[in-house]
């Protein structure tokens, strides 16, 4: 099987490519890639991966309903995309401009962000914190309830200090 691993982290290249017969990363920026690519505008034919890993990606991208869909374009029928993004709040905001505060997202993805698979994909399942077994759970501990601030005025409060961790899982 062929993976393309976007934005690639060393710890899941090392796992993927000892997983997969074909391993291949890809990034607009970084160095040391196999492909400098964007990936609004992949270009791979149809059908050419078995499996995307894009963790934390698409918050950063301007046009990510294009990069989506180039996405589902380039995996074979039946690939499957893993597509991670920060839920951050409960309603995504969309950001006027990339904020530097944030890495330079254009957006602050909410629970609802992932309704955006659903007009690519024939099937995109959602697995959160809780839903798995208890050893295996991840949150996010952080307070939210000093929201919003001068570095961040669109985000608001948010009650609590542990949150969820959710990834989506895409089926083409």
């Amino acid at each position: 099987m062929k993976i393309l691993h976007f934005a690639p982290e060393p710890f899941f290249q090392e796992y993927f490519t000892a997983k997969f017969g074909k391993y291949e990363s890809a990034d607009i920026f970084m160095k040391g890639v196999d492909h400098k690519v964007d990936i609004q505008n992949l270009p791979f034919d149809d059908n050419s991966y078995d499996f995307i890993f894009a963790s934390h990606v698409l918050e950063h991208i301007p046009d990510d309903d294009k990069a989506i869909s180039e996405i589902n374009r380039v995996l074979k029928p039946n690939g499957i995309a893993f597509l991670p993004v920060p839920i951050v709040v409960e309603k995504t905001i969309e950001y006027p401009e990339p904020n530097p505060q944030e890495s330079y997202h254009v957006r602050a993805p909410g629970l609802d962000y992932f309704d955006r698979y659903n007009q690519h994909f024939k099937k995109t399942e959602i697995f959160e914190s809780g839903s798995l077994p208890e050893k295996y759970q991840l949150f996010i501990f952080e307070d939210r309830s000093q929201r919003p601030t001068k570095e961040n005025p669109l985000l608001p409060a948010i009650t609590g200090e542990k949150h969820i961790d959710v990834i989506p899982v895409c089926y083409a």
